[in-house]
């Protein structure tokens, strides 16, 4: 929002160095106007992507990780490993629910690390539900509000969160009930 104010503060003064005859000035606002555009533009992008991502939307859960994770391998030299299909099966919200903490997990892998390596597997369980493992080898979370917000959004979906942590990394199981909560 700020960055729009930011950009119509420049189109108003480009137009007033227009109407008083100095286009050099006008030139030079105008292209930090432009600048300042095209960074929005791809902010806003990155925040509806987080928001909800359109892959998740139109191709699944299983797509929507590998694309996470293929997006911070190439930025961060991860080796990110996704084995998403069993979730295929959730709701639509408890996809989005899903998505969200794996995204956090990582995020957070990345904060403290990052990893070299990052793994997801999701699998089915006898009762019905499904168990999520998550396993990073960063440094271990230190601070333990990124652990609880994690343990909340687990909540939500009437899952569980338990979260290990070691010399090797982390590892965290989401064990989801047959019927989550919220579809």
């Amino acid at each position: 929002m700020q960055s729009l104010a930011g950009v119509a503060l420049m189109l108003d003064a480009a137009v007033d160095f227009l109407t008083r005859g100095e286009n050099g000035q006008a030139s030079e606002v105008l292209e930090r106007a432009l600048g300042r555009t095209r960074t929005t533009i791809g902010e806003l992008r990155d925040l509806s992507f987080n928001l909800e991502p359109v892959v998740l939307r139109d191709h699944g859960i299983g797509m929507a990780l590998q694309a996470l994770g293929d997006d911070r391998s190439t930025l961060y030299g991860i080796e990110v490993e996704i084995d998403a299909g069993a979730a295929e099966t959730l709701g639509e919200r408890t996809q989005a629910a899903l998505y969200a903490i794996v995204r956090e997990a990582l995020e957070g892998a990345v904060r403290r690390g990052p990893p070299t390596k990052f793994s997801v597997r999701v699998r089915p369980v006898e009762d019905g539900g499904i168990e999520v493992e998550i396993h990073d080898d960063a440094p271990g979370e230190r601070r333990r509000r990124s652990v609880e917000v994690l343990g909340e959004r687990a909540r939500t979906l009437g899952a569980t969160l338990s979260v290990e942590r070691d010399d090797e990394g982390t590892a965290m199981r989401l064990v989801l009930p047959a019927y989550p909560r919220g579809e």
